[in-house]
């Protein structure tokens, strides 16, 4: 029999300002890292878009962070970031003003700003122009393409927020279409621009906020718009709201988060 071990789990909304609401990551501290394969167990059974797993580093303030899909490991992911460093400062004493996070995509740093909001540095990621396959759009459902650019992500442009709310996408067709995932937006009366998430590769069909894809989408509005700070809102079932800024190479994205539960996980590894 392998022996049980246990620890804490959060689980936090993030990029909400009320529980049910913004992107929910569970957060794991661990004193250790667990194998890969055990991590990956901890995340499907999670079931949520992404698990954090986070580990104290020697210097104070300082964290080695992961996170986990329930199908595979991630390179960034900044939903769970803001997550993990909500849960650091309200539940696990954490005191330094500042939190560096050391991950697969460097440095990410997370500041508070405010009584209650959080302010992440993450990468920009400009995506040059590309075309997409027509059974990709075809899979969406979008009919009227403006753009279409890629990086990290496809980020596709269609004309208004009502032809973005109402897609309907095949997930199944999306995923034998495009090994990607797809970032689809478009400018928005009420903020400067709205978008959907959809990543059917990685398990999940739409994802509710995303933090990595706003590192795409800032620097192309930024330029589109020419303006640093942006209000984006991301038009899932639940949505929340993304404030960002454009700092040359570097895109700052900031806001709340909710923890919706606490308790302990209990595991065997061999």
């Amino acid at each position: 029999m392998p022996a049980l071990q246990s620890f804490e789990l959060f689980q936090v909304d993030a990029f909400a300002e009320r529980a049910f609401s913004g992107n929910p990551a569970a957060v794991v501290p661990l004193d250790h890292w667990l194998s890969d394969a055990l991590l990956q167990q901890i995340a499907e059974e999670n079931n949520l878009a992404e698990t954090a797993f986070l580990i104290a580093d020697s210097q104070p303030g300082h964290y080695r962070l992961r996170w986990f899909t329930p199908a595979t490991e991630v390179d960034l992911c900044g939903h769970a970031t803001l997550a993990a460093a909500h849960t650091l400062w309200q539940h696990c004493g954490e005191t330094a003003e500042r939190l560096s996070f050391h991950t697969r995509s460097g440095e990410l740093v997370v500041e508070k700003a405010g009584t209650d909001e959080l302010r992440m540095n993450f990468p920009a990621s400009v995506s040059p122009p590309a075309e997409p396959s027509a059974e990709m759009l075809a899979a969406l459902g979008i009919t009227l393409l403006v753009e279409a650019r890629q990086a990290g992500y496809w980020l596709l442009v269609v004309d208004n927020e009502v032809q973005l709310a109402a897609l309907r996408p095949d997930f199944s067709r999306l995923a034998n279409a495009s090994d990607k995932a797809v970032i689809v937006t478009a400018p928005s009366a009420e903020f400067d621009f709205v978008s959907r998430f959809f990543a059917p590769t990685f398990g999940i069909n739409e994802d509710p906020v995303t933090g990595s894809a706003h590192c795409q989408l800032a620097p192309y509005w930024a330029q589109r718009l020419g303006k640093k700070r942006l209000r984006a809102f991301q038009m899932s079932a639940r949505g929340g709201k993304v404030e960002c800024e454009m700092d040359g190479e570097r895109v700052y994205l900031q806001g709340k988060a909710v923890t919706y539960l606490q308790g302990k996980i209990i595991v065997g590894e061999e």
